[in-house]
């Protein structure tokens, strides 16, 4: 069974097994507006936790993604380079960024919860 945290900042990470999936919330993607770009890691990339793993443009702002765990990428979804609008469509299904190896599912962030509060 599939264990899905989320950040403050409004990320997620869904980990089955050894392999986590990350992405952003349908709040984070919301207060982006239309997702013209998304640059994903390349597969075979090391990680380490808290570094900037990809990049959202929208026609309001850019974002980084940071990955929630030290690991490495084993499949980036390069489909969102030619339809980077399935993160506003499907933000939870389709649309994460990449999958990871992580080391263990006790390293996932402390501070991530389910499913985060967007502010008032």
């Amino acid at each position: 069974m599939a264990d899905v945290r989320y950040s403050e900042e409004h990320e997620w990470i869904r980990v089955e097994g050894d392999t986590g999936t990350i992405g952003i919330t349908q709040y984070a993607q919301e207060q982006l507006g239309d997702v013209v770009f998304v640059e994903v890691p390349a597969a075979g990339r090391k990680v380490a936790k808290g570094e900037a793993v990809a990049v959202v443009e929208s026609v309001k702002a850019a974002s980084d993604i940071y990955a929630p765990v030290s690991g490495e990428v084993i499949e980036a979804n390069t489909a969102l380079a030619d339809t980077p609008g399935d993160v506003n469509t499907e933000p939870m299904a389709r649309a994460g960024s990449s999958r990871s190896r992580c080391p263990t599912r006790a390293s996932l962030p402390a501070s991530w919860t389910r499913p985060p509060t967007p502010p008032s």
